[in-house]
Parts: structure tokens; sequence; C-alpha cells
């Protein structure tokens, strides 16, 4: 059952339930993406993660998200079941033997895994305005705010950093619009509020550093296999939002760092994106855009992104049409959406001629499911009725005692569970503005001294001894007073002042940001 170079998902069926044929993935296809889709209960977890166990052993890398908890299993040994045992002999996988996987776990929140971040400044302000629902003039505020932290050599690391800098925009936004274009402060004022809720939702502890180095995520074990890193993702759901954005970051990362490979004879690192609907639920439309292209292009740097949902039409059309590799396991027809759907799953399929996909999806039993997968030269299987495999490792989660004795022996242990806080925009605008405020209140002491000053010629009191007894030397000509309603430079008007100098002259080494708005290392 199990062939080199191929990933056997499971057995598929005769019209009479009689086996036909192992159904496997190419590894040399693995590239090609691919979607699990179906509705809850119906095993498209099992599915991800007998997914994941066969890349691993193939030497492939794999990050995946943890929605309800239970995934976590996936780095323990499995546990003879009876259905499990059940399934194998009726699929004829024989022996059926367990295995414990290679596991890092990461959790946003540092709680259930390894601390995971990543700064403003890589985020983007394309991300970031998704994850902050902002309309079009805020998002162009926020553009404007990331080309001042760019040219100006202002790191935007964390959440205080991008709100000292909204605060100096705020106050100065006159003087700004004027070189980067109109800015708001009804529109400012809007994404601080955003901030404040983001912060309340536990996005502060996304933001910092030290940031995730995306190569953390493709490791290897000495063995060959390939590490699974998984994420907590049970309480980070509660802001769906900042999960679909954050998975999408990662994304983005992969594809600005990773070289161009063509064809490898194996993924170089297999994404599942479970609850892909959160990523395109209300997307303006340039996003989808910017995803689909992603998509498309990341192929070729071996990386193969696999979107898990409940309903095929959860992903736009311009995305599926790049998903080679499918397993649709049982959907309901109870609404028009949801009979939309099974018509939409059926017809992706290359049909097969023993039996009708749209009637054989609202039939399929927990553990069955449509499978084609890219064959040959890259032209899809025919659709297949399969039994799919039962996992190797543990059906269900690891325990807290034992999700920490895997973390203590992680191969990332202690690099990302401190937070690290450097100079960054907020002391830099700080710094700057008490340089010029205590310059500025200086000139003004001086000024108030020379005009205080008394003139030469004028009977005073001396006292020997303390140097005054000596002619004066003839007074400065007296500068002119202050006018009427004349008021010392501001904090802000300072830095103001000190910031567009440095944007000035930075222009030169601006940073360089790529298809989703994060940098380009």
């Amino acid at each position: 059952m199990l062939q080199d170079g191929k990933l056997y998902i499971g057995t598929s069926r005769k019209p009479d339930d009689t086996n036909n044929k192992p159904e496997y993935l190419e590894l040399k296809f693995g590239n090609r993406h691919g979607l699990v889709t179906g509705a809850t209960g119906t095993g498209k977890t099992v599915t991800l993660q007998i997914l994941a166990e066969g890349f691993s052993n193939a030497g492939v890398p794999v990050f995946c998200a943890d929605v309800k908890g239970d995934l976590s299993g996936i780095g323990a040994m499995g546990e003879a079941k009876d259905f499990l045992q059940k399934r194998a002999d009726q699929i004829g996988l024989t022996p059926y033997e367990f295995q414990e996987f290679p596991v890092i776990f990461w959790d946003l929140y540092g709680v259930k895994g390894h601390r995971v971040r990543t700064t403003i400044s890589e985020m983007g302000p394309l991300l970031l305005s998704r994850l902050m629902n902002a309309t079009d003039a805020q998002e162009g505020v926020i553009n404007i705010a990331f080309k001042i932290a760019d040219q100006g050599g202002l790191p935007l690391l964390d959440l205080k950093d991008l709100q000292a800098l909204l605060n100096y925009m705020g106050e100065n936004a006159s003087a700004l619009s004027n070189q980067f274009g109109f800015i708001s402060k009804a529109s400012v004022g809007s994404i601080q509020r955003e901030l404040l809720i983001l912060e309340q939702q536990g996005a502060e502890q996304f933001f910092g550093e030290p940031a995730l180095k995306i190569s953390d995520i493709m490791r290897t074990t000495n063995d060959g296999r390939g590490a699974i890193s998984v994420l907590a993702a049970d309480k980070l759901m509660m802001n769906p939002r900042l999960y679909g954005t954050f998975l999408l970051w990662m994304l983005s990362e992969l594809f600005e760092v990773l070289p161009e490979v063509g064809d490898p004879d194996k993924p170089k690192l297999v994404f599942f994106f479970d609850e892909a609907h959160l990523l395109f639920n209300d997307a303006p439309k340039v996003l989808v855009e910017r995803v689909e292209q992603v998509v498309r292009l990341i192929r070729s740097k071996g990386v193969g992104v696999y979107f898990v949902t409940q309903n095929p039409l959860d992903v736009p059309e311009t995305v599926l049409a790049q998903l080679g590799n499918r397993v649709q396991h049982a959907l309901r027809a109870y609404t028009p959406r949801e009979q939309k759907a099974v018509k939409t799953a059926a017809d992706t399929f290359r049909p097969n001629p023993d039996f009708d996909c749209a009637t054989v999806i609202t039939n399929l039993g927990t553990g069955e499911a449509l499978v084609s997968t890219l064959e040959g030269k890259g032209a899809p299987s025919m659709v297949e009725r399969t039994l799919i495999r039962p996992p190797a490792s543990r059906l269900g989660p690891v325990t807290d005692a034992e999700r920490q004795d895997i973390m203590k022996v992680s191969p990332v242990a202690g690099l990302y569970d401190e937070d690290f806080d450097r100079e960054s925009a907020y002391e830099i605008l700080t710094a700057r503005a008490k340089k010029a405020a205590d310059a500025a209140a200086a000139q003004e002491q001086a000024a108030a001294e020379e005009a205080n000053q008394p003139a030469s010629g004028g009977s005073r009191w001396t006292l020997p001894g303390f140097g005054d007894e000596e002619p004066a030397a003839p007074s400065a000509p007296k500068q002119a007073k202050p006018r009427a309603g004349y008021q010392r430079e501001t904090v802000a008007e300072a830095a103001m002042k000190s910031v567009a100098r440095t944007v000035a002259s930075s222009l030169g080494r601006a940073l360089v940001r790529g298809i989703l708005g994060s940098l380009r290392r």
C-alpha cells in the first residue's frame, strides 16, 4: 500500500462496495495545492492528519492550525481502537502500524506552544488594514504611516510604535498632508480606536520580537522526517480576523523569502489553511487578487497550500481553479446555498461513469470521501469514492503534560519564549521630541535672560570677590521682543521637523515590500 514517491490516502470502492484500488497523492504534485472540504463531523480533521503524516514521513515539513485542539495527537503514538483496526482491515492496510511524529507546537499567546510573533513592519499596510477592517480612507492613512516609517528609519515593531507614529501624524496632519497626501485627523482617530480593540483582543502579544523565522517551520529531523508545526488556534479562533490575517502573513512570508525551485520531486513545505472561509469572508477585491497571485506563484517555490473548509463555495473561483488535489467529504443539501455547493463540488471533478458525483456527495459516510489527485503529466485523475485510511498517530488531543514534554525537547525551545523590546519608533520619536523640546527650552531661556540683562552704565551693587567688579563688556544689541501671541515650539512640532528631515535624507534607502505588503528581506 505504501509506495516511494506517493502518499497513500485510502482505498477506493467499486459500485458493489468491494475494494477497487489504492488512492495516492504523488509527491511531485504535492506543490500543486489542494482542497479538503466537507460538513462538520465528516472526517476533514482526520484527512488533514493523515496527509500531514504522509508528508512528514516523506521528509516534507508541514504547517497546520489546530482549530479544535484534537490535531495535537499527531505528536503522540497511535492507540489501538476497534474502529480504526476495522477500517484498516476494510481497506487492506496491512500491517497497520502506529507511529508518533516530530511536532513543534506554536501559540500566539505562548500557552500551548512556543510564542510566535511578527512585527508591524513585516506585516505591512495591506494585511494590517485587513486585520483592522479599515475603510479606504483609513487604509490610505495606514499606507502613509508605513511610508514615513520605511523611509524615515522608524522600525514599527509593536502596537505602541504604531500608536506613537499615529499620534505624531494626527498632531501634524496639515504639515504632513503637503508632503504625503491628505491625512484626515478623523481617520487617524478611528485607526487608533481600532488599535485599542486589537490590544484588548490580545493582538499586542502577536506583534513584537523576536519575530518568527520561516526557517524554523521548515525543519527536518535527523532521521529525515519533516517536522510538523502545529499552531494552537482554539483561543485564536475567538478573533477570526486575526487568525486569517496571521496565516495569510505566513503565506506571504514564504512567498517573499523562499527562492524559485521550479517543480521539485517533493514539496519544500506543505501549508494547511484550516477554516479557510475566514480568509475570504468580506475580503476586499484587491486582497483576493493578491491571494490568487500568491497561490499561483508560490508553487514554483516548492510550497503546497491546502485549503480546509466546510463548503467549496468558501473559496473564490479564481483561487479554486489553482487547487489540483481534492478530497471531498459529505455535504448536506438542505438549503439552496448547500444545493449549489453540492453542484459546484460535483462539477469540479473529472466524472466517473460508475456513479453520479452530486448524488454520492450527500450520501458519503464519516471517513469516506470523493478523491481526485493529479497524475501522469499533471492531469486530474478520475474521481473515486474512497475510504480514508486511519491515522498512525493518536486520534485525539495530547494531554497538557505530554504537550509540555514535547515543548521541552523542541528544537526551538528558548528561542521565542522571552520578549525582546529593542529601540524602535516609540523610543526614537520620544527621544527626538525630548531633544527638540530641550533645545527649544534652552533657546527660550537664553533669550529671556538676555532680555532681562541690565543696561551698561547703570548703578548697581558690587560684591568684591564675586568677579563682578570688572567693567562690564559692551552689551550686544537688544533683540526684538517676541511678537504678541508667540508660543514655544511644541514637542510634536519639534519631532515632526526631525522626522521630516530624516525622511528627506532617507529616500535612497527606503524598504521594499512584496505582493502582500510584507518586507522583502
